[in-house]
């Protein structure tokens, strides 16, 4: 098996999922506008900073998911795929995954965002195997809290290896396509590393490192 990873956020999509949902909710009037999005915003900055608490954050996306019950959610969250999840998908990022699959790769993506928001995104690019970050569920509700490690930093290449070690598979010759330096451990790891449209800090270790860089914008 030959790995082509892909980043979700600002790398297959034009655009941050999670960040967007946060807009969503505010949009939809289903949180306190000024504060949420303050709030929201303050962590995206922190995000690209590369000075995220991930804990910290996933509470705060997480809260709302545990005041409202899963058919609710779900009509929220197909309101949101159509809104704001179709505006961002990229004809390039089809065509790059399209690409692999004639080449016999399997496609993963592995995103920080949490599954509950970027399972159905997953679907809707035919990718099968998603590691996301896990929303923990009790009796069919979200408590607000992570369940396991985030993949998020280090934290993907150990959820990555989890999910290896229970596959019996390993990373040789394996892709990983990402925007972000937030990515450079598991960057760091794959023998073909990719930087898509990538923030200053990955693009100039790109460069130092000869790896590849790519648009998938229009």
């Amino acid at each position: 098996m030959t790995l082509a990873i892909f980043d979700l956020d600002n790398t297959l999509l034009n655009g941050d999922s999670d960040h967007a949902w946060g807009e969503f909710l505010v949009e939809e009037g289903m949180v306190d506008a000024e504060e949420y999005k303050r709030a929201n915003d303050r962590f995206y900055q922190e995000y690209l900073n590369g000075e995220l608490d991930v804990f910290h954050y996933q509470r705060f996306v997480l809260a709302p998911l545990t005041r409202h019950n899963m058919d609710e959610l779900v009509r929220w969250r197909e309101a949101f795929m159509a809104k704001k999840v179709q505006p961002m998908m990229q004809d390039k990022a089809a065509k790059l995954l399209a690409d692999h699959r004639e080449q016999g790769h399997t496609l993963m993506i592995i995103t920080a965002t949490n599954r509950f928001i970027t399972e159905p995104i997953a679907e809707l690019m035919g990718i099968e195997h998603l590691i996301a970050t896990e929303p923990e569920l009790v009796n069919g509700k979200f408590t607000g809290e992570v369940a396991g490690t985030p993949s998020f930093q280090e934290g993907k290449v150990e959820r990555l290896n989890d999910w290896l070690a229970a596959h019996g598979e390993s990373l040789d010759g394996a892709w990983f396509y990402s925007d972000s330096h937030n990515d450079l451990p598991l960057l760091r790891r794959v023998e073909n590393p990719v930087a898509v449209d990538p923030d200053p800090t990955l693009e100039k270790t790109a460069v130092e490192n000869g790896w590849k860089v790519m648009s998938l914008r229009v």
